[in-house]
């Protein structure tokens, strides 16, 4: 009787395991995991359409490697044209209608803002890859938003570096008048100050996103007799502001500071016009011989038969942290995922980066360089890394600067 008790219960319990296999397979999800992705396509084509094909190497390669959780990875696209309220209808449709299990993206500042805020409202996981406003981690942060790029802080902080190098104390500072343009300024005036406190701002200039008036802006600068110019356009703003600059002698014996102007999306097109001399976060591709560049630079070059822009290593570099932050979760639960990539170490094009448990920023770092002409063309020279885990706030000042901890 006793043999025949415990077959039974052996049985029992095999029969059990049995039941529960299908049951912990359908937690687990058997399927692709689905990535929503929302950025501005067609309003930010020279960054995004290299953002693309960075993340569809990554994705590439990961899946090529057998995916996270034993699954493929899958990017389902979306295209916000640079609109919050676009972006946050399509949050809202991936998540409800694609089952996403996570988002990623954006570009403009406004934008991402609205789609963490989502993000937070939904308890639904954010990897925000380039909107660059610190609010997104700081003052409007929350739990289930992290941000890759190196901030309007971290960049400011970079350039800020230099600028405290310079004779000059009368300043004038030009950026778009939206969130990112506004942040890069604040920091910029905060920082430099601290650090020279006898230097003046004697101009601002906060043209439009897009639609600047750059002869106007140039001619109000001027007025203001600058010793040196801070300096946060980009793309077409830029080449029309670098093209008045140059016809109206404004950049004639000052110094230029300026945010992302040298990277290739933004250089590239003003081609010999391009700006000599200027002191500048970028992104000299074809000269970064470390190990994990060589690496992404040849894969990319093979693929795509094009060298990459900073575009490039953004997509690149968001797939894999989120790849990473799966593996680490062993789940595409929510809670789980946040939980994972608090104090993640990621791969990047750049060598490993971490996102910060305190705040959710990552510590990739960025090139600060001049601008130079090669063979009439714009191109990034004296340049060196700078690591981002150097130009971010102690934990105290961040806790202040992020009530919602």
């Amino acid at each position: 009787m006793t043999i025949d008790r415990r077959s039974l219960l052996a049985g029992a319990s095999a029969g059990a395991a049995i039941l529960a296999a299908p049951a912990l397979v359908r937690a687990q999800g058997s399927g692709p995991i689905k990535v929503g992705e929302i950025n501005s396509y067609t309003a930010q084509p020279a960054f995004l359409k290299p953002y693309r094909q960075g993340w569809e190497l990554a994705l590439e390669q990961v899946n090529a490697a057998g995916g996270a959780l034993g699954r493929k990875i899958e990017t389902i696209f979306r295209d916000d044209g640079g609109k919050p309220e676009d972006a946050v209808r399509h949050a809202g449709d991936l998540i409800n209608a694609e089952k996403v299990d996570l988002l990623s993206g954006g570009f403009l500042s406004n934008v991402g803002l609205a789609i963490a805020d989502f993000a937070n409202q939904n308890k639904r996981l954010y990897v925000a890859s380039e909107p660059l406003s610190d609010a997104l981690v700081w003052a409007k942060g929350n739990r289930y938003t992290f941000r890759l790029r190196p901030s309007t802080y971290m960049q400011a902080a970079m350039l800020v570096e230099e600028a405290a190098k310079l004779p000059a104390k009368k300043w004038a500072v030009v950026a778009p008048n939206y969130e990112y343009g506004q942040s890069a300024v604040k920091w910029f005036k905060e920082l430099l100050k601290k650090a020279k406190p006898d230097v003046e701002f004697v101009a601002e200039q906060f043209p439009a996103l897009g639609r600047i008036d750059a002869g106007a802006t140039v001619q109000a600068l001027e007025a203001s007799k600058p010793d040196a110019i801070f300096n946060v356009t980009f793309g077409g703003d830029l080449t029309n502001f670098v093209r008045q600059g140059n016809t109206r002698g404004l950049f004639e014996g000052r110094t230029v500071v300026s945010m992302l102007t040298g990277e290739p999306e933004y250089l590239d097109p003003l081609g010999a016009e391009a700006p000599v001399g200027w002191i500048v976060t970028g992104y000299p591709q074809a000269d970064i011989k470390t190990p994990e560049h060589l690496k992404f630079r040849e894969a990319y070059v093979k693929k795509f038969n094009d060298y990459p822009r900073l575009g490039s290593v953004v997509g690149f570099d968001t797939m894999n942290s989120i790849a990473a932050a799966l593996t680490k979760a062993g789940s595409t639960d929510t809670e789980k995922l946040v939980d994972a990539l608090k104090g993640l170490k990621f791969p990047s094009a750049f060598g490993q980066a971490e996102y910060r448990a305190i705040d959710h920023q990552s510590t990739l770092g960025a090139f600060v360089g001049k601008t130079a002409l090669k063979d009439g063309k714009g191109t990034m020279v004296d340049w060196r890394y700078a690591d981002g885990a150097k130009y971010l706030p102690s934990d105290d000042v961040v806790k202040t600067l992020r009530p919602a901890g």
